[in-house]
């Protein structure tokens, strides 16, 4: 990743909205900006320079955008790399999707150009994913002793409710809906439904006290950890 200023990455087929959006980065202040117009060939970019950032379309010739978010999302070493969709597909199921896949924010196609910056400033203001073990505003959680600390007392929590607590934790800038939530830390033999997720965050927000303030609800989709 680049030092003091943000480097991102315009992974887009359509040659004019490519041309427009690097210039349009360029002339907003961004310097660092690199372009891809294939599926692989972005995915190659992330790997090889971790941008800070990536405008990413989904209908990609090669390997669509959803896929290389998801495997983006696979590789720990590219935790940090923020993920910004940007795409004419603009259905509450296609922004659930590309949510679930991973995404930091999701822009319809055609996009304003000064809200489109200003997204692009907010998810970089969001800073990284921090480790389950690390002090956030007082919460620390030991994975590997399944313990929760808030201001050093030890919570009280159940099983699911501490791998949701882990997850939102160290996602705590990405919106996590239902079903990733369920997917990612549930057990698979169980009967669970997305109110089960619910009853779950209800359970935490109790044993939380005030730090329960940092438990957003996305009305529709999920949940978020906000700083």
């Amino acid at each position: 990743m680049s030092g003091a200023q943000p480097e991102i990455l315009v992974v887009e087929d359509d040659a004019t909205i490519r041309t427009l959006l690097e210039m349009m980065l360029r002339g907003a202040g961004y310097g660092h900006v690199r372009t891809a117009s294939r599926g692989f060939e972005g995915l190659d970019a992330i790997q090889r320079h971790r941008p800070d950032l990536v405008l990413l379309d989904i209908m990609l010739p090669g390997i669509d955008g959803l896929t290389i978010c998801r495997r983006v999302r696979e590789m720990p070493d590219l935790d940090d790399v923020r993920i910004v969709m940007l795409t004419a597909r603009t259905q509450n199921e296609d922004i659930v999707r590309g949510l679930e896949c991973g995404a930091d924010d999701y822009i319809p196609k055609p996009f304003d150009r000064q809200v489109l910056l200003a997204r692009i400033q907010a998810v970089l203001r969001r800073g990284a994913a921090i480790r389950p073990d690390e002090d956030f505003d007082g919460l620390v959680l030991d994975r590997a002793c399944h313990v929760a600390t808030l201001r050093g007392t030890e919570l009280k929590l159940m099983p699911g409710e501490f791998k949701i607590l882990a997850l939102l934790v160290a996602n705590r800038r990405r919106v996590l809906t239902r079903t990733a939530i369920l997917d990612a830390v549930l057990d698979d033999d169980r009967a669970v439904t997305d109110r089960t997720v619910d009853v779950q965050i209800a359970g935490l927000r109790k044993k939380l006290g005030p730090w329960a303030e940092h438990i957003e609800t996305i009305r529709g989709v999920g949940y978020r950890v906000k700083p």
